[in-house]
């Protein structure tokens, strides 16, 4: 997420009203995720584990919960919860902003786009030319549709990510400010979900189909000419390369990228990242020629069985 301007390391600080150690004129241009962060970014970490990797890692501005010697050329936010001032600075720039109408007034929609009943479209959306949405969809702030584009009915595109903290007395959600991008002439079935990124984008890139019932989690980038069968789940934060096809009941953890033009037969549990240009199948996953073999190997442990006897 970028500010709209540059803000100095001692104004961010007053908005959360934590020490800092730096020039107080040290530059703030945005807040990132590790895996998106630029310089003049501002990264959170709230435990020991990952300070090396929030300290070296491309973000100028680190906020943190313990005073650590701060690297060259970079500056420290001092907070005794992080996750809590991160979500702060999430309100600051990007508050949730109420909606008494079904189109707002600050949306932006292409020419020979059609828009059925009910449909609900949010503060600032862009929707592109040619679009065909549905009835019953629900786009919320800050998302951006390219043209040519369809959504089938249900499909809800903006929800917040699935990212929640443990506390003592329950859950804290981290607070989403990214938006959901959707390129041209994509296709999204009906009772689809979208989750908009926490900082950054989560993107579906151009002419990628999705059936009915797909979910598709914060951060994740979707490339160019997938197809994503019915009910696939796919977490956070995962990247799936350009021509990428994904059968149906699959689901994915975070972080992983699958190659391009693999693909994923139905039920399979994609575990971790898998080279493009192939076939895979199970969970844990593997190529799918080695998996059907063991799987016909298991149907001959009764004969083998009784012939030791």
């Amino acid at each position: 997420m970028k500010f709209p301007k540059v803000y100095s390391l001692e104004q961010i600080a007053t908005i959360i009203n934590c020490e800092y150690v730096g020039d107080s004129q040290f530059s703030v241009t945005g807040m990132n995720e590790i895996h998106v962060v630029e310089s003049g970014d501002i990264v959170f970490v709230d435990h020991p584990k990952y300070y090396d990797k929030a300290l070296n890692s491309a973000a100028t501005i680190i906020l943190i919960n313990k005073k650590v010697a701060c690297p060259e050329g970079k500056a420290l936010l001092i907070s005794d919860d992080p996750f809590r001032d991160f979500n702060t600075l999430t309100r600051h720039f990007k508050p949730f902003q109420f909606a008494n109408v079904s189109i707002a007034p600050t949306a932006v929609i292409g020419d020979g786009t059609v828009i059925q009943p009910n449909v609900f479209v949010g503060n600032h959306v862009v929707i592109g030319k040619n679009c065909l949405i549905h009835a019953n969809v629900a786009l919320y702030d800050h998302t951006v549709i390219g043209d040519n584009v369809i959504i089938h009915s249900g499909s809800i595109l903006g929800a917040d990510a699935f990212y929640y903290k443990k506390r003592e007395d329950g859950f804290d959600q981290l607070l989403s400010g990214g938006r959901v991008v959707i390129e041209n002439n994509v296709g999204i079935g009906a009772l689809c979900t979208i989750d908009k990124g926490v900082t950054g984008d989560t993107t579906i890139g151009e002419g990628t189909k999705l059936d009915n019932q797909v979910h598709v989690g914060h951060d994740t980038v979707i490339g160019k000419k997938c197809l994503i069968a019915s009910q696939t789940g796919i977490a956070g934060c995962v990247v799936i390369e350009d021509e990428v096809t994904i059968w149906g009941q699959v689901g994915t953890t975070s972080g992983i990228t699958i190659g391009s033009k693999a693909v994923i037969l139905g039920q399979t549990g994609v575990t971790k990242s898998v080279e493009g240009g192939k076939s895979y199948f199970g969970t844990p996953i593997e190529e799918s020629r080695e998996k059907l073999k063991q799987l016909a190997n298991i149907k001959k442990i009764p004969e083998i069985l009784t012939k030791l006897k």
